[in-house]
């Protein structure tokens, strides 16, 4: 609707240049926007304010100008001024209905587009260290994750799911000892336990089953325990490979699904960390001081050089980053989404910097990141810290277990990332109208019910006639509705553009709350049956709607409840 009109007043304005009352060569840009309040119109647009310098009118005299210039559409019930020259477009109901047979025309792809255009784009994300079950807040990520992937591909992006394995440095090692220790029948508190060992249950498990020599498979390896306690590398190696595996079945049940999984240690073994730092050698933008090798970071916009390389020879943590995203880079991505926690801040100037001295012809700003705050989870009132298997946290498979997937998914996925997050189980558990997941689920269900409702009645749906007789929905409420299911396609390009889930979630409260209005004012089951048609039709468009919606969050859309 909004394209729409758009042309239209593309058409009005070619119209008054035509006329002599606007420069031939004047192209204000057309802005049309919805409106907060119906009395005021569906939509609105500043077009009068943006050009009536050109026309050498005030704003609200070149506001009426072009309404007076407004072409008769099929569209458009009127136009009128606002405030200090908007013009506020009153469109018809056939209009705004519509959109109703788009939605049947298009079923599951309403709400895509191909603004993508098949480019290829990389998400990172969840990427957590494999020296324990993932928490909630790598739930979290792998929520967020997981919706951007979705929203991108439906924008027509190449979309690639990526999982970063931080198989190398001191904490792999801190968990082989861990293991060790256990493996030797140490435990917390004795003498040979290492300090800030993993306490965890899950490290007794781990123990147990490298000493009786089992075999883990995960993504792209197996290793089988040697049950030899002294083994520290084949403890290290079976380790990282349970715990992989541990995490792919957390992913599994929380259906995420990745298409590469890369691996840190890579990195270093196919000598690509030594190459990105070689080359920013070459390229100049290091020195060496007080023994150790440092990167010009202040030359890039940070507020102080960083050191690479630590006067022991190992190096910092945002070196492999760097060369880790010049891998992504060659790869082809062009456009990077990482979705990490909000402690990974204080990296991204610093691997920007990095990618930028490498003088690859990398854009600045690249990659892009989304960054989600802490999750605190609440229960009977109280936050609840730890889980039994964990030791100190609570685990996202703890989460799956109480709630379930779809209020796991959409407690996670449903708030700004950059919103810190409390997650209250007794809310997720509700079954009432303050829990947004079961609220949204629920109006789908209902409208599953109507046509069991009409089955019950021995009534049939002609959807043909429902889609011939829409001008019989002349309820305010329908208009609403209509008009609310028109703008999930801007909404899907907008969360897309953003990589903000979080305003699919809102959209889909709306609709529903919306339908739900509608629902509980009108009968659908009438004795009309051009009218009962019709309302069934826009019922069973907002369905679709719904399904689409819930799908890019990875919701499932229940037909009872």
């Amino acid at each position: 609707m909004k394209q729409q009109l758009i042309s239209l007043i593309e058409d009005t304005l070619c119209a008054l240049k035509d006329a002599g009352k606007l420069p031939a060569d004047a192209a204000p840009k057309i802005m049309v926007e919805n409106t907060k309040d119906k009395a005021h119109g569906d939509y609105a647009s500043n077009i009068a304010m943006a050009s009536a310098k050109l026309a050498g009118m005030k704003p609200r005299d070149w506001a009426q100008e072009i309404i007076n210039a407004l072409p008769v559409s099929p569209i458009l019930n009127k136009a009128e001024i606002a405030g200090p020259g908007f013009i506020n477009f009153f469109v018809t109901e056939a209009a705004s209905l519509s959109i109703v047979n788009t939605i049947f025309e298009q079923g599951d792809k309403f709400g895509h587009n191909d603004s993508g255009k098949g480019q290829k784009v990389q998400v990172e994300f969840v990427s957590a260290n494999p020296t324990g079950p993932l928490h909630v807040g790598h739930g979290r990520g792998a929520a967020v994750g997981d919706c951007i992937s979705r929203l991108l591909s439906a924008n027509g992006w190449d979309t690639t799911r990526e999982f970063y394995y931080n198989d190398a440095g001191a904490q792999i090692d801190n968990l082989a000892l861990s293991v060790q220790a256990r493996c030797k029948g140490f435990g917390p508190g004795d003498d040979s336990w290492p300090e800030n060992g993993y306490q965890g249950h899950y490290i007794i498990e781990l123990a147990d089953s490298f000493m009786k020599g089992d075999t883990v498979e995960s993504a792209d390896q197996s290793f089988t325990g040697t049950k030899d306690a002294d083994d520290l590398d084949g403890i290290r190696h079976f380790a990282v490979a349970y715990l992989r595996r541990e995490q792919d079945l957390d992913l599994k049940a929380f259906e995420v699904d990745f298409d590469v999984y890369f691996l840190e240690s890579s990195l270093y073994s196919e000598g690509k960390v030594e190459h990105a730092v070689q080359t920013l050698i070459k390229n100049g933008f290091t020195y060496e001081d007080g023994g150790a090798l440092w990167l010009k970071t202040t030359e890039f916009g940070d507020d102080k050089d960083r050191v690479m390389r630590k006067t022991d020879g190992g190096y910092t943590y945002f070196v492999p980053d760097v060369a880790y995203h010049l891998d992504k880079w060659q790869r082809g991505f062009n456009r990077v989404v990482n979705e990490q926690g909000a402690d990974h801040h204080s990296t991204i100037t610093r691997v920007r910097a990095g990618l930028q001295a490498l003088n690859m012809d990398i854009p600045e700003g690249w990659p892009d990141y989304v960054l989600h705050q802490m999750v605190t989870v609440m229960k009977g009132g109280e936050e609840v810290k730890i889980s039994k298997r964990a030791g100190s946290y609570v685990t996202l498979r703890d989460l799956i277990d109480q709630v379930g997937l779809d209020a796991t998914r959409y407690f996670l996925a449903a708030r700004a990332p950059s919103s810190q997050l409390t997650f209250d189980i007794d809310l997720a558990l509700s079954q009432s109208n303050d829990n947004p997941v079961y609220y949204i689920q629920y109006a789908h269900a209902r409208i599953c019910s109507i046509l069991r409702k009409l089955n019950e009645q021995d009534l049939t749906w002609d959807q043909a006639n429902g889609l011939a007789k829409l001008d019989l929905l002349t309820e305010d409420q329908e208009k609403l509705l209509a008009n609310k299911l028109a703008r999930f396609p801007e909404f899907v390009k907008a969360a897309g553009t953003a990589s903000a889930p979080h305003m699919i979630a809102n959209y889909l409260h709306e609709l529903a709350s919306e339908f739900h209005g509608y629902y509980n004012a009108h009968k659908t089951i009438v004795d009309d049956a051009n009218l009962r048609d019709a309302r069934i039709t826009l019922t069973q468009a907002v369905r679709q709607v719904l399904v689409n919606g819930l799908d890019l969050m990875g919701i499932s859309a229940p037909e009872e409840m």
